[in-house]
């Protein structure tokens, strides 16, 4: 391609951002590229201009998203129209599900006709698996990070799927073994509503286990953009609690703890492919936990649903259980008693790295340059 490839790319939250700052790069690797569109830090270190703050679409749950429906129906059209006006060779949206799904039901209408990918499958794997139809005329075709994913896909009437792994899975150090002591890593979330959930449960777990014999010290791993917001509330607790940011506090966190309670996210697999025992918590509003009982899924934690097993304790509540999330965790800070879940995550390691028959792992820069050169391929006839 004589001149530079033109992307609109769009993340919508920190696990977004670390997605597609890693697009940008692989595909920089191989061809001049421009990079319009929203993102966070990380994805503005790699080149993108952004249009606004990626912090204005990290909500989930309806409590949360109702008072900022206005500015973020605002929002998708001014991405939308961004996108008509540019007329990028290819638009990839990630993840941020019902933001993206907006923008390119949006797009549609208008009778958008250049490519727009989808970042992230929807999780029609655990509950509304009619959402794998709906979407279908809105994307040329999903990236999915998770391996069994294309076949859910598939079987579900969804768009076209590529399994392309994740980030995570070559960039991430694992680890063998547990130490016998080190931090316990309190992972609360980072939308406003997760953190005014799921802090007052930290901060009980943080007391009950700051004297453990195997904890040496309390970790909050956090976002820099939210850290002093955290620091203003463990500045209040009864015990001391260290905050990291950045992606090397991060990695240097997950290198050394001794086990984590995180809530149910992306986190959960970059803890599993570090090797970091854990229990996974979820305190959802009235309409999440609603939809949850309805749709049963097997499993919400991204590390038992790729094995398909229960592997990692999950506690999914509307109001907070400290007495049953510490019995979990003590189970997993007692000898031996991580060893299942690390055997697991070997496991998940192998998987993530090599895909399933019929859907081996492909580089995400290579999809995202195929559809370049058609739409190019296009223009060109």
């Amino acid at each position: 391609m004589a001149d530079p490839l033109n992307i609109f790319m769009l993340a919508g939250e920190p696990s977004g951002d670390r997605l597609g700052a890693d697009l940008i790069s692989r595909v920089k690797a191989k061809t001049p590229t421009l990079v319009t569109g929203v993102g966070g830090p990380l994805m503005t270190d790699a080149g993108l201009s952004s249009l606004f703050p990626m912090d204005e679409l990290a909500v989930m749950g309806w409590l949360d998203v109702l008072p900022r429906l206005p500015k973020l129906l605002w929002r998708v059209r001014q991405v939308a129209n961004a996108i008509i006006r540019s007329r990028p060779d290819v638009t990839v949206l990630i993840d941020s599900q019902v933001f993206s799904n907006l923008v390119a039901r949006r797009l549609l209408k208008a009778g958008y006709d250049r490519p727009v990918l989808l970042y992230v499958a929807p999780a029609v794997w655990g509950w509304k698996s009619e959402r794998a139809a709906k979407i279908k005329p809105l994307y040329d075709e999903i990236l999915a990070v998770l391996p069994f994913e294309p076949a859910v896909m598939e079987r579900f009437g969804g768009p076209a799927t590529t399994y392309v792994g994740h980030p995570a899975a070559t960039s991430i150090e694992p680890r063998l073994a547990a130490p016998e002591s080190g931090p316990l890593l309190l992972l609360p979330g980072s939308r406003e509503g997760e953190l005014r959930r799921h802090l007052p449960l930290m901060r009980e777990l943080a007391q009950r286990f700051a004297n453990h014999p195997r904890v040496s010290e309390l970790v909050l791993p956090t976002l820099a953009s939210i850290e002093p917001r955290i620091a203003r509330e463990v500045s209040t607790w009864p015990v001391p609690v260290t905050i990291v940011s950045g992606v090397e506090g991060r990695r240097g966190a997950f290198r050394n703890a001794v086990a984590a309670v995180a809530v149910t996210g992306t986190v959960t697999l970059e803890l599993a492919l570090a090797g970091v025992p854990m229990v996974t918590v979820y305190l959802g509003d009235a309409g999440q936990m609603n939809l949850y009982l309805k749709y049963r899924p097997k499993f919400a934690s991204l590390p038992n649903a790729l094995l398909d097993r229960a592997l990692v304790p999950e506690m999914l509540r509307v109001v907070a259980d400290p007495d049953a999330t510490a019995a979990n965790l003590e189970t997993i800070l007692r000898a031996s008693g991580a060893d299942e879940q690390l055997q697991g995550f070997a496991e998940i390691r192998d998987l993530m790295r090599s895909g399933l028959p019929g859907a081996p792992v492909v580089d995400p820069a290579e999809r995202v340059l195929d559809w370049a050169k058609r739409q190019r391929a296009v223009i060109g006839s």
